[in-house]
């Protein structure tokens, strides 16, 4: 765990990189210099999180911590006609499960074959932002996020970089109609597997192999009404990896891992409020790992809703609750507890939110929410080792200031 001072020379570290990208970033959208095909964007935000009982981003327990920062820069040059690169890269800090180092989160080539007021289609090819649920593609701002953290049971955060992107090609298409607008995204590539939590999640512990992604594919679909007030979305795919055995020391043989998620999205849009779900049903299965780890498949499930109420100018409030199952046969656990000897508290989280954001200006927002947790479902084991120490109901505070340009 990072010591408290050293969260605290690192919270006066982000205040100077966030004043430096905020005097460069106007200076920059205020020069002449750059050409109007060159779009140039960027953020910062910083974060302090307490929690009782388990700790989440930093060594949060014993006074809070501020070992979760985001700082971005992105950018977009339309160089000719239907033709566009765009890049984002990216230093996030969340205590054990991120480091802070740069690194691309994505960044492709956008070609165009057709576009007019009815009808756009293109393709893309790099780092491609994966098309997932509602907010996958937009997780990273915090001005675009609904929360500080967005529901876990189905954007889980110690598995981020799996879920943001792949590294492979999309077909994307737009179809304006007068009864509404429909998008549709196709994606093919390899998966992003570096997260330090994945392979944990697999094996309930570090392995001495490396794992390799494998071929992927992953769709959306939405429908949107003419006015934007109802948005209806169906995502998934199948999302693979192997496993590269180490030697004749490993435990694991060679084996795969396929993950499979679907998920149904639900959104109603009012002047001043909003109201959304999500319900997604995931299928994991583990093959041919050893004796050590017996082939095993099972079917987890989560949802939560959501609505957010724009009660004055500039302050919005937010009330979420938020369910995941990791087996639905197993809704509790108990299975799960008998065979592992873990907590059966371990197979699920139930999450119940409250949070407020104030705009205090178009470029600053400064945001707080609480969260009452039952289960550990979707904590880092990197941060929480040993599970027999960890607190079935637990509670989670948060305050974040976030710049953008």
């Amino acid at each position: 765990m990072h010591s408290r001072s050293g969260s605290e020379i690192g919270g006066l570290g982000v205040q100077g990189c966030i004043l430096m990208m905020g005097i460069w970033g106007s200076s920059c959208l205020a020069s002449d210099d750059w050409p109007e095909q060159l779009q140039l964007h960027g953020f910062a935000t910083q974060g302090y999180i307490l929690t009782t009982g388990n700790s989440f981003f930093g060594d949060t327990i014993t006074g809070g911590d501020f070992d979760f920062r985001e700082l971005g820069l992105n950018a977009s040059w339309r160089f000719k006609p239907g033709l566009q690169i765009s890049a984002q890269a990216v230093s996030r800090l969340a205590g054990e499960t991120d480091d802070g180092d740069l690194r691309l989160d994505f960044g492709f080539i956008d070609y165009r074959f057709m576009e007019s007021r009815e009808m756009l289609v293109g393709a893309r090819a790099g780092r491609i932002l994966n098309p997932l649920g509602f907010y996958i593609d937009t997780r990273d701002v915090a001005f675009a996020r609904p929360s500080i953290l967005l529901p876990q049971s189905i954007y889980f955060d110690v598995n981020r970089n799996l879920a943001l992107s792949l590294d492979g090609a999309q077909l994307y298409g737009e179809r304006h109609l007068e009864t509404g607008n429909l998008s549709l995204q196709l994606q093919y590539g390899w998966p992003r597997v570096e997260d330090p939590d994945f392979e944990r999640s697999v094996f309930f512990g570090a392995a001495q192999g490396r794992l390799d992604p494998r071929p992927t594919w992953l769709a959306r679909l939405i429908y949107e009404t003419p006015d934007a007030r109802l948005r209806f979305g169906i995502s998934g795919g199948q999302v693979n990896t192997g496993y590269d055995r180490a030697g004749r020391g490993d435990p694991f043989d060679s084996g795969r891992f396929r993950f499979e998620p679907l998920i149904l999205s639900a959104q109603y849009n009012a002047r001043l409020w909003d109201l959304t779900a999500e319900y997604a049903r995931r299928s994991v299965s583990l093959r041919d790992f050893g004796a050590t780890f017996p082939d095993d498949g099972f079917t987890g499930e989560s949802y939560y809703l959501q609505g957010t109420y724009r009660f004055a100018p500039d302050w919005e409030a937010l009330l979420r609750y938020d369910a995941l199952y990791w087996d639905k046969e197993d809704r509790n656990g108990t299975a799960f507890a008998a065979e592992t000897g873990l907590p059966a508290y371990r197979r699920f989280a139930k999450d119940l939110t409250l949070g407020l954001r104030w705009d205090v200006t178009p470029a600053f927002m400064l945001r707080t929410e609480f969260h009452y947790i039952d289960g550990t479902g979707w904590l880092s084991d990197l941060e929480n080792p040993i599970s027999s120490e960890t607190e079935r109901y637990w509670t989670l505070f948060s305050v974040i200031g976030s710049y953008r340009f």
